[in-house]
């Protein structure tokens, strides 16, 4: 990966940060994903609740009540997800996790991009598009098998059951997955310095996972365009692409090495 070679006073402290702290953990939103082609929840214009009401199609009452508009709007989505591919901001994580820079990184994506770039220690707090799972035997599926799935209304039934098949990503008026959650939550207060990176930090409650490591005395580093609610706590805050800020946080590591 090519690294910037004039980086700023912010990625040069981040750089120091990172190269003395005991345990650094990495906590990813939407943003992240922005450079790979995947609009945001809020991209003026392009994000994903700007035509659609989330509340009407992506909640478990909603998959369960009418199942033929989830799939209607999830099945594109799916389809066009999968082709994704990681980007350098992602590629930049792995790196710090291959220099033992970084115990883990949490992420409430479900595009499965980290695990495509190598993190090895990911959780996903939120599910992941990988899988697919019937609601009523629990047998499972693969992303690339989903097609196969669909019955003649459109909607995603089981092949042995008949019963309704899920994506494995947490809906709104689910609840987050308990193992996932308390990882992430001993990855947090274990941590002396969180990278917040592409989050708005405003969707709970893995927006309150930075209040965790700032309760142990650790610090925060926001690498994210717009304010969080966490802004004033944090010791670093760079706001610029996601993808030249690591690029020049790598940068600075290389330098002083």
């Amino acid at each position: 990966m090519e690294v910037g070679a004039d980086p700023s006073a912010e990625a040069t402290e981040l750089a120091g940060l990172l190269r003395t702290a005991e345990s650094a953990v990495a906590l990813t939103g939407a943003g992240i994903s922005v450079p790979s082609g995947i609009p945001d929840f809020r991209t003026p214009g392009e994000g994903l609740w700007e035509k659609v009401d989330p509340f009407e199609v992506a909640t478990i009452e909603a998959f369960r009540s009418d199942p033929k508009r989830f799939w209607e709007f999830y099945r594109p989505r799916f389809a066009t997800l999968g082709g994704k591919e990681p980007n350098p901001a992602h590629q930049a994580l792995v790196e710090l996790e291959r220099r033992d820079l970084l115990a883990g990184v949490i992420t409430q994506n479900i595009d499965r991009l980290h695990a495509k770039a190598g993190t090895k220690r990911l959780i996903e707090v939120h599910g992941s598009i990988a899988t697919l799972s019937c609601l009523g035997c629990g047998t499972s599926w693969a992303l690339d098998e989903v097609e196969s799935l669909f019955n003649e209304d459109g909607i995603a039934t089981c092949t042995e059951c008949l019963g309704p098949v899920k994506p494995d990503v947490v809906l709104f008026g689910e609840m987050l997955p308990e193992e996932a959650m308390a990882e992430a939550q001993e990855l947090a207060m274990g941590a002396d310095l969180m990278l917040c990176i592409g989050s708005s930090l405003e969707v709970h409650p893995v927006a309150g996972l930075p209040e965790l490591t700032l309760a142990r005395g650790g610090k925060l580093a926001i690498i994210s365009k717009g304010s969080t609610p966490y802004d004033s706590a944090a010791t670093i805050r760079m706001n610029g692409d996601v993808v030249e800020d690591l690029e020049a946080v790598l940068g600075a590591l290389t330098i002083s090495e």
